[in-house]
């Protein structure tokens, strides 16, 4: 069995949870990535599944090290390891995005609309729209009402408009990390 090397490092009574986040960034604030963090993030967009041992590899690290952090990008909210279906395989024919127009709060809307099941991805605009969200739903019957009995209902929805997707042709999740 192989150890790998352990650093120490003699305690500073100044080193405070403020002082570690002041260094690191506030949770509230953009994480610092270094060179290898975006590495590990490229390896694992590549494949999601690709084990520490061979990411390690790639980038210069022992598999303990990655997999180290792998979880602090995961606790930090950089990143997800989620499995993407095709909504068409698994019983969902129909995917439209919804332009909404607000009156009021934006802010609680959005947030009605995160707690939807059928609702995917909510996004505040500049523009046209005061919100856009990604509905996914069994069938055109299921949109109607989702769209009609559900978020028209909303409070302070002032109007919205259906883009129904008639075929998905690129989708993709490999932007990088620049």
């Amino acid at each position: 069995m192989h150890s790998e090397p352990v650093a120490s490092r003699s305690a500073d009574p100044r080193d405070t949870k403020d002082s570690r986040e002041s260094r690191n960034g506030s949770r509230n604030s953009t994480p610092q990535l270094d060179s290898v963090s975006l590495a590990i993030i490229e390896q694992l967009q590549e494949d999601g599944r690709r084990p520490y041992a061979a990411i390690g590899k790639a980038v210069g690290l022992s598999e303990a090290a990655v997999r180290q952090r792998v979880q602090k990008l995961l606790d930090q909210g950089v990143m997800q390891i989620v499995a993407v279906t095709d909504p068409l395989t698994v019983g969902f024919r129909r995917q439209a995005m919804v332009g909404i127009n607000v009156e009021g709060d934006t802010e609680s809307v959005a947030d009605a609309l995160t707690d939807m099941s059928e609702v995917e991805y909510v996004v505040m605009t500049a523009g046209s729209f005061d919100l856009l969200a990604e509905i996914v739903c069994e069938d055109d019957d299921h949109l109607l009402d989702v769209i009609n009995k559900r978020i028209r209902a909303l409070s302070g929805v002032r109007s919205t408009e259906s883009f129904v997707y008639l075929k998905l042709k690129k989708q993709t999740y490999m932007w990088g990390t620049r």
